[in-house]
C-alpha cells in the first residue's frame, strides 16, 4: 500500500482557558489595597510628611 492516502480524523478537543476563581480575585485585589496602604505610610513615615507649610 501507499502512504499517500488521506486520513479523516477528528480534531482535538481544544482545552477550555483556565478561570481564576472569583474569591482569589477577590483576595488579590485586597491584599493589593493593603500593600498600597503600607507603602504610603511607610514612605510619608520615612520622608517626615508632607512638604511646604501646614495651615
Amino acid at each position: 500500500m501507499s502512504d499517500n492516502v488521506v486520513k479523516f480524523e477528528r480534531r482535538p478537543k481544544p482545552k477550555p482557558p483556565r478561570q481564576t476563581p472569583p474569591w482569589l480575585k477577590r483576595l488579590l485585589v485586597a491584599i493589593a489595597i493593603v500593600l498600597f496602604f503600607l507603602a504610603a505610610f511607610a514612605y510619608f513615615s520615612l520622608k517626615g510628611g508632607p512638604a511646604g507649610p501646614a495651615f
